[in-house]
C-alpha cells in the first residue's frame, strides 16, 4: 500500500510535490519515517527505488543492530542506522526528521519514551514504549518517563523520569523538535526554551538526556 504525497507527515524531509504516491511505512504512520525515504530522499545514497533495494540486498543496512532489507521498514526517533562505517541516528533537525552521526560507542542505546504498563503473569511489570516494542523490567518507571534501552542486550539499563527540572524534547504539537526544561508540572507542564516559557500537553513532551 502506498500514501498519497500531500497525505504524507510533516515530519519527513521530502517535497510536498512529485510522484503522486510514496512509500508508507510497515507502521507507526504518524511518528516514523521509512527507510526507503531516508536511504534515497533524505541521505540520497540511491537514486531509485530500485537502487534502494539492490543496497539492501546486499544486507549491509542495519537499523539498531540488525540487517534490515525491507524498504518500508518504520524508523522512529533515536533508531540508530548503520550505513557502512558509520552509525546515524534519527532526530529532529528543526520540525522535520534528520539524521546525526554518533560515535560508535552511543550506538548501542536508544532513549525511548514510556507510553504504557502492563502487569502480567507472576507479578512482572511489561513497559510499553513509543517505538512499538516493549520489555520486562522491575525499575520504578511510570508512564510519562522515557527510558534508555541497550539495543544489543534489548534490555532496559536506565531511567528518565518525568519531573522538574528534567530536560525534555517537544514530539508533537507546534513547538516539535524543540528542547527545554521543565519548570512546572500540574494541567499543563511550563517548559522553558531559552527565554521563553511555554505551556504544553505531557503527551507533547519527551524526557531526554
Amino acid at each position: 500500500m502506498h500514501l498519497k504525497r500531500n497525505k504524507i507527515p510533516k515530519t519527513w524531509a521530502v517535497p510536498r510535490k512529485g510522484t503522486k504516491y510514496v512509500v508508507r511505512p510497515l507502521n507507526n504512520l504518524k511518528n516514523s519515517v521509512p527507510l526507503l525515504i531516508i536511504l534515497r530522499d533524505m541521505l540520497k545514497v540511491a537514486r531509485t527505488r530500485k537502487e534502494v533495494k539492490k543496497l539492501l540486498n546486499l544486507g549491509k543496512i542495519k537499523v539498531n543492530g540488525k540487517v534490515v532489507k525491507e524498504e518500508k521498514y518504520a524508523l522512529t526517533l533515536f533508531d540508530v542506522l548503520k550505513l557502512g562505517e558509520k552509525n546515524l541516528r534519527v532526530v529532529f533537525k528543526g520540525k522535520k526528521f534528520g539524521l546525526s552521526e554518533i560515535k560508535e560507542e552511543e550506538a548501542n542505546e536508544k532513549v525511548v519514551k514510556v507510553i504504557g504498563k502492563k502487569l502480567i503473569k507472576k507479578g512482572r511489570v511489561q513497559i510499553n514504549l513509543s517505538d512499538g516494542k516493549n520489555y520486562l523490567s522491575n525499575e520504578k518507571i511510570k508512564v510519562g518517563d522515557s527510558v534508555v534501552v541497550n539495543l544489543k542486550e534489548k534490555r532496559i539499563i536506565g531511567v528518565l523520569p518525568f519531573k522538574e527540572k528534567c530536560k525534555v524534547l517537544f514530539v508533537s504539537g507546534k513547538h516539535i523538535g524543540e528542547v527545554g526544561i521543565v519548570e512546572k508540572i500540574d494541567r499543563v507542564v511550563e517548559v522553558k526554551v531559552e527565554d521563553k516559557k511555554i505551556n504544553s500537553k505531557k503527551e507533547n513532551l519527551m524526557v531526554i538526556k
